[in-house]
């Protein structure tokens, strides 16, 4: 038990023989951990005379912030933008599923869909933290209907949506009330988005960039106005070019002012971005690379036909087609091969591949005081991991819910 002098009561875990991701680097040295939170050491020695009541051996494997996923659209037959009968038992089955892929939080994302459809789920769908039951979820990821229709990728073009009525209207109109909401993807180049990123960005809700064709200048404005994120970068857009480069460009633009930090979006399946777009990416703006897996309905599940939002996809292999065409539709990746691909693809550090999946996310959607770190304070949430990357444990809040 903890001396008298400790501040609590609450048993304290010690885990030794690790190697621990903290302020960038892995370094040998021990975890500790207390009601759900990491502790400082020091502070627990010498302001508590406090000791370990229990250790646990991690036989020299990394430990690293739980991984955060922010865009992905279902999995195990489930999918977030179907209105079911059970849209929160669906959330909770993902949620649990993902937990032996490193995942201790994520955004479930609605593709565009008509306003029954989001009326529906957005309310099912709580802000909740993680645990035993599954990861947490920090909000939903509304992915259109405010898009382009040239650059629509798989979302069906009926539904598709502008902002006719003057923006935050029609916003209100499709969507509903936007409590549960973390992250709204729009194409800025449609009439009236100005007014409608500048009240999202208010309300504190992630502002992304996708499915667009604009030009570099409505980028900008866009990040002006309040955006901070790009959607799945070079998918459903603009391609780079050398005298307008587009969304792209915003990775070098000398538009963002001080102090302010454009994130973007990567699905490093091995399918959606050739590895030198990815390797190009991470050179050009390597702290602003957030891992995504897009994943869809059938993630986990075997190849064939299977519904995403109000259209049916084709599983081949590892590629998730639109049936009946050659259309990628979001992807059947789990975070742990994202990372893994991509720390193989770029040939970055381990450390840059873990904090793509944890630390970078965190800090888009400005949770890193809690999330994304094992700064001492924060959330428990971490995964230990072997050497090739591959997930053996994840904990929520110091609690062990998944293991090989």
């Amino acid at each position: 038990m903890p001396s008298n002098k400790s501040v609590s009561d609450a048993p304290i875990t010690q885990f030794i023989n690790c190697r621990i991701l903290r302020d960038h680097k892995i370094q040998r040295e021990d975890l500790w951990v207390r009601e759900g939170k990491i502790l400082d050491p020091e502070k627990l020695f010498f302001d508590e005379q406090g000791f370990a009541d229990q250790r646990i051996d991690c036989n020299n494997k990394i430990i690293a912030p739980g991984f955060i996923d922010v865009q992905i659209n279902g999995g195990y037959g489930v999918d977030f933008s179907q209105a079911s009968s059970d849209i929160s038992g669906g959330v909770s089955l993902v949620g649990k599923k993902i937990l032996e892929h490193g995942v201790t939080s994520f955004c479930p994302t609605l593709v565009t869909s008509p306003p029954s459809v989001y009326h529906q789920v957005i309310p099912q769908i709580k802000v909740q933290n993680g645990g035993p039951h599954g990861a947490g979820v920090i909000g939903v990821h509304l992915e259109g209907p405010f898009i382009s229709e040239e650059k629509r990728g798989a979302h069906p073009p009926k539904f598709l949506r502008s902002f006719k009525a003057g923006g935050v209207a029609d916003l209100m109109e499709t969507y509903g009330p936007l409590d549960n909401v973390a992250v709204v993807t729009l194409a800025p180049e449609l009439e009236n988005s100005g007014p409608v990123i500048q009240e999202l960005a208010r309300r504190g809700i992630t502002v992304s960039v996708g499915h667009s064709m604009a030009d570099l200048s409505q980028a900008e404005e866009a990040v002006i106005q309040g955006a901070s994120f790009i959607t799945h970068l070079f998918n459903a857009m603009l391609p780079f070019h050398h005298r307008d480069p587009g969304v792209v460009g915003l990775l070098t633009s000398e538009k963002v002012s001080q102090g302010r930090r454009v994130f973007y979006g990567m699905i490093a399946d091995g399918i959606h971005t050739h590895p030198a777009a990815l390797r190009i990416a991470h050179r050009a703006h390597p702290t602003g690379l957030v891992l995504v897996t897009d994943a869809v309905t059938a993630m986990g599940l075997p190849a064939g036909r299977h519904t995403l939002g109000q259209q049916e996809i084709d599983i081949q292999g590892l590629h998730a087609y639109v049936a009946g065409t050659n259309t990628l539709s979001g992807s059947i990746a789990t975070m742990d091969m994202c990372v893994r691909h991509f720390r193989q693809a770029t040939g970055c550090s381990v450390e840059d591949a873990l904090e793509a999946a944890s630390l970078r996310p965190a800090e888009l959607l400005r949770l890193n005081h809690r999330k994304g770190t094992l700064d001492f304070n924060t959330d428990a949430d971490f995964v230990v991991l072997d050497d090739a990357l591959v997930v053996q444990e994840t904990y929520i809040a110091g609690e062990q819910v998944w293991k090989k």
